[in-house]
């Protein structure tokens, strides 16, 4: 018996809703940029523990091939959001979100 098996489900599904709980409140509530992509990070990690552990406890490999799409799509996230970041940054010397008005025209 592993031991994802030992600890109950019930704790694993807590502390993924407590982590996609607080990267929702940093998605809605910070106005940087680089914390934004962090919190959104950080939801996806939620997601990837609840994928591992339902795939652990039921015995189903299916959730953890799930979980490496899911980390291969965050890291072209992460790589094109960065690179929008920086051309913001070069434009307004600002990573904040309300900044970006200033690229209208």
């Amino acid at each position: 018996m592993s031991a994802i098996q030992i600890i109950p489900i019930n704790w694993y599904i807590l502390l993924s809703a407590v982590l996609f709980t607080i990267g929702v409140l940093g998605v809605l509530f910070r106005r940087n940029a680089i914390i934004i992509f962090m919190s959104v990070e950080l939801m996806l990690n939620a997601v990837n523990l609840l994928l591992v552990a339902f795939s652990t406890y039921l015995s189903d490999s299916a959730g953890q091939v799930f979980v490496f799409f899911i980390m291969a799509v965050a890291a072209a996230e992460v790589a094109v959001g960065l690179a929008i970041l920086m051309s913001v940054y070069r434009n307004t010397k600002s990573t904040d979100i309300y900044m970006l008005n200033k690229l209208k025209g």
